[in-house]
């Protein structure tokens, strides 16, 4: 017989089959194969009792009533839209997952309401805006925001009017006054619970390492533009050029020495822009760009400031000027406290390791905890892949989270 865990696997890739591309998972918010995810986790819903309906904004909702009828209610979900060229469980997993696990509660009655969410877009991939879905949970839907455009200059408003939905109605998405929490389910997305020892496992053949989130790291995106000035490749000396690569290259290596100082800071230059982009031609413009996180938003920008500094000082030493502009900025999110250690009793009752994380990667958590109590489990990531198509999960890291998960929903006591 199949194990629910086992099952939990075979509904993901399935998922991931439902994709725009036919070479690969991508499905982007309010796609056409967004239809079909619909479908198929609504059927599911429904199976267990469950009341299904789609908010404005898209994200699929499942409500699942207490017999006893409190009224009180734990949401419990994630995102089922990806990146291009995507893996078949970063989202999705969490959506499946706790549909699982009220199969698992089979109509026992757990003291109060549960709904899952299946979030339309957390990627921000169409619209370049991460979190429409939690947004509209949390009542942060704007009129900026429903006029954004995507590549083909869709609007917001038209792309949900185009699926099927009323924009009017965006409103009535918000969540129900009475919800007092958010769990989230998810991969890890990196290498660290993957990578614990097996003697930092016990001795205990077979027992799992589950993460149990602290918090979301704040980030910053940064772009850096140094000017200096273009000429011949052939004919200008070397001490006589303004190269302003050279300069930009100076400043990645001090990216890198400033994070590998800072406990758990994370700093990325990802995009170099050059121009004129010649071989033969010294590059008189190099606009690169910097992601840095840390739990801590004083410690991320304590070394901002020093980055930003050491841009400058290259920039005189080099001749070049030296321009920052910020992308965007978003504050650390720390995760509900009681919830956060509820969650770890579950994990060890049910005979895991509990590994106390904070996430690098954003999540519908951070944006949900602006409003309810909000806590995230992780489960490992193999290798510590993300993003990917070599993306996966193991069966028996999946049951780990499903026992943790069903301790947790029988003995939870409300913050």
């Amino acid at each position: 017989m199949k194990s629910r865990a086992q099952q939990v696997i075979e509904d993901c890739r399935s998922i991931a089959q439902l994709s725009e591309d036919p070479t690969n998972t991508t499905r982007t918010f309010l796609s056409a194969p967004m239809h079909d995810v619909h479908r198929l986790l609504g059927e599911q819903m429904l199976q267990i009792g469950m009341e299904v309906w789609l908010d404005a904004m898209g994200n699929l909702r499942g409500l699942y009533r207490d017999e006893v009828g409190r009224g009180a209610r734990l949401l419990l979900g994630s995102h089922v839209d990806t990146v291009p060229a995507a893996g078949a469980y970063d989202g999705v997993l969490g959506v499946v997952l706790a549909i699982q696990l009220l199969r698992c509660l089979d109509r026992r009655s757990p003291g109060f309401d549960i709904e899952v969410v299946a979030f339309s877009e957390e990627e921000g991939v169409r619209f370049g805006l991460p979190f429409l879905g939690s947004r509209a949970l949390t009542g942060e839907v704007d009129e900026e925001l429903m006029q954004r455009r995507d590549a083909n200059g869709i609007s917001v408003e038209k792309a949900i009017r185009s699926f099927g939905l009323d924009p009017l109605q965006m409103a009535g998405a918000a969540m129900h006054p009475d919800t007092f929490g958010y769990v989230e389910f998810h991969i890890e997305q990196g290498p660290v619970l993957d990578s614990l020892s097996p003697a930092s496992r016990t001795q205990a053949s077979g027992v799992r390492n589950l993460g149990v989130v602290e918090a979301i790291a704040g980030q910053t995106r940064l772009d850096l533009r140094f000017v200096g000035e273009a000429n011949h490749a052939g004919t200008t000396p070397m001490e006589m050029r303004r190269d302003a690569l050279a300069g930009a290259a100076e400043w990645l290596l001090a990216v890198e020495r400033v994070a590998r100082s800072v406990a758990d800071m994370v700093a990325t230059v990802g995009e170099i822009e050059v121009r004129p982009d010649t071989a033969n031609v010294i590059p008189g413009e190099a606009i690169v760009s910097l992601d840095l996180r840390h739990a801590s938003d004083q410690q991320r920008g304590e070394a901002l400031d020093q980055l930003v500094a050491r841009a400058r000082r290259i920039g005189q030493q080099r001749g070049l000027q030296v321009e920052a502009r910020t992308r965007s900025e978003r504050d650390a999110v720390a995760m509900n406290p009681v919830l956060t250690d509820q969650l770890e009793r579950a994990v060890r009752a049910t005979g895991s390791i509990s590994r106390r994380l904070t996430s690098g990667a954003g999540h519908d958590a951070m944006v949900m905890a602006a409003k309810v109590p909000a806590a995230m489990l992780f489960l490992p990531s193999p290798g510590g892949i993300s993003h990917h198509p070599d993306e996966t999960v193991r069966v028996e890291d999946v049951q780990a989270a499903l026992d943790a998960g069903l301790y947790f929903l029988d003995h939870l006591q409300r913050p």
